[in-house]
């Protein structure tokens, strides 16, 4: 399932063929999820529950369209450890700006807080992991480029900022980083559950 926080989000949905399987994705709020109850096996919601604008409604309504004994999986990066891609990005930012959001008080940045979703909304035989990447960017340019397309918090904060102050935060990053290779090792949080 896709998730947006705005409230006035179309729905949009497509099917694809996945060897003798049909995979369905739509792209609703998820609080309010426009498919038919008990239908899926499976229904995922991944690196999105901490932007639901009430993620117990969505991980209730992933429950709701999962079908008995069907599985619902969520995860969510480790913002409240410094373990998420962002997160020296995020340090860099809150030195300079001290009241930034680095999304460390969103749902599921701490453990045991998607585990604990999935437990209120009525999902049984819970188990949570965690699951870590490794991604090298090559340069401090391929690492810093992409925050400045102000795409998520990170990027439409730094966006935000006079041109002084984003240099501030691009050059704590570059001292800390170096110039590159970027080796980023990042890790979610990540549960799932049965209807």
């Amino acid at each position: 399932m896709n998730s947006r926080r705005s409230s006035g989000c179309g729905e949009e949905r497509s099917a694809h063929r996945i060897g003798t399987r049909t995979s369905r994705t739509s792209k609703a709020s998820a609080e309010h999820l426009p498919l038919a109850a008990e239908r899926y096996d499976l229904v995922t919601a991944q690196l999105v529950v901490h932007f639901m604008t009430d993620p117990l409604a969505g991980v209730g309504e992933m429950r709701r369209v999962a079908r008995p004994g069907g599985v619902i999986a969520v995860s969510v990066w480790d913002f409240a450890g410094a373990r998420a891609p962002q997160s020296a990005f995020f340090g860099a930012l809150r030195a300079v700006v001290p009241d930034a959001d680095d999304e460390v008080d969103r749902a599921g940045a701490r453990r045991g807080e998607l585990s604990g979703l999935l437990e209120q909304a009525g999902c049984r035989d819970i188990e949570q992991t965690e699951l870590t990447v490794t991604v090298t960017s090559p340069t401090f340019e391929d690492w810093w480029e992409p925050y400045t397309l102000g795409v998520g918090p990170a990027g439409v904060q730094l966006t935000a900022l006079t041109t002084d102050r984003r240099q501030a935060v691009r050059d704590r990053c570059r001292a800390r980083l170096g110039s590159g290779p970027i080796r980023t090792t990042a890790t979610a949080w990540a549960a799932k559950g049965l209807r």
